[in-house]
């Protein structure tokens, strides 16, 4: 079993920051095997599909993001404290919606949704205009 917590939500006006953390749990993701593997944060606004947003791989050498939060955001991760951040830097109104951290057994930075197996219980995000 993997449990993802997320926290680090809010409301805040455009242009300023938040920063987003998971922390993961459990025997599974505490392995080798599962903690060599790939995270991902996406997000999921009003009336919208949820899509992928950024991820990355164990070691945290290899990072995708999608073309709208490139330059503003930052995915990281602290494999000691089991935690995955997401730094969100200049956020603007668009940025508003319910962003969930995501575990995936491919090891690499998958932007897939269907590849990732654990998903945390999502943190709202509302950006002011």
């Amino acid at each position: 079993q993997v449990q993802l917590v997320e926290s680090g939500g809010g409301l805040v006006q455009a242009g300023g920051s938040l920063r987003l953390s998971c922390a993961a749990s459990g025997r599974s993701f505490s392995s080798n095997a599962i903690s060599s593997n790939a995270m991902g944060w996406f997000r999921q606004a009003p009336g919208k599909e949820r899509e992928f947003v950024a991820s990355i791989t164990w070691s945290g050498t290899s990072t995708r993001y999608t073309d709208s939060v490139k330059g503003r955001f930052t995915i990281s991760r602290d494999n000691a404290k089991n935690t995955v951040y997401l730094q969100m830097n200049s956020l603007k109104p668009e940025d508003t919606a319910v962003y969930y951290c995501a575990a995936t057994k491919v090891p690499l930075a998958t932007i897939n949704m269907a590849l990732y197996d654990y998903w945390g219980q999502g943190t709202q995000v509302t950006v002011s205009s």
